[in-house]
């Protein structure tokens, strides 16, 4: 059995969404050791959308549920890894009919983003029609190596016409070192009670699907 991490690592100067100051991680260090002595304890300042993280319905849906809610059924469980490196801006339905989606499946998509460092405002995305494509064969998840599962469209159809179907929505995965194929993966976000999202550490295990 082998774990790859495909999370981003959180710190200050990290590539954050549109490079935005206000949504830079910020870590206030509130008590520290003197001569060795004392305790060290750190306060994060930061966004719920920091890094790899899960959508909740929350996030474009007004009174919808919560991140806190999420069945952790739903992202600890067997995923598709999809290279779609070749995909030069979006990905479009003719790219989603190449790999033959089935019902329930969960795919994460490799992209050009898992190269980037910083954030690339031309990074890859999911059309609207690529999400309806995926509605229509009912998969049961998606995740990208972008920090958006589109790139800013007005009224942002793709984040609606997914959780419209409760098609699970992971961004921030770093996949550049992981080989296309089946995992069993663990995507459990932070237990934050009433948010739109929330940073996880994902892992994928190799041999356990």
């Amino acid at each position: 059995m082998k774990i790859h991490d495909i999370s981003m690592r959180i710190y200050p100067d990290m590539a954050v969404y549109k490079n935005k100051d206000e949504k830079r991680p910020q870590f206030e260090i509130t008590s520290n050791f003197i001569n060795g002595e004392g305790v060290r304890e750190t306060r994060l300042h930061m966004d719920a959308h920091t890094g790899t993280h899960v959508d909740a319905k929350l996030h474009m849906l007004a009174g919808q549920n919560s991140i806190d809610t999420l069945p952790l059924e739903q992202v600890i469980r067997k995923v598709r890894v999809i290279d779609f490196t070749h995909v030069d801006k979006v990905i479009e339905v003719s790219d989603l009919q190449a790999i033959s989606p089935e019902k329930d499946d969960f795919l994460l998509f490799h992209t050009a983003n898992s190269n980037d460092e910083i954030f690339n405002p031309e990074f890859v995305y999911l059309s609207e029609q690529g999400a309806q494509y995926l509605v229509e064969k009912q998969i049961a998840g998606v995740g990208i190596d972008g920090l958006g599962i589109e790139r800013s469209q007005p009224g942002h159809p793709t984040h609606k016409i997914l959780f419209d179907a409760n098609i699970v929505i992971i961004e921030g995965l770093r996949l550049a070192h992981i080989v296309p194929g089946e995992y069993f993966m663990v995507a459990a976000p932070l237990y934050i009670e009433g948010i739109e999202a929330a940073p996880a550490r994902v892992v994928l295990i190799e041999g356990l699907t």
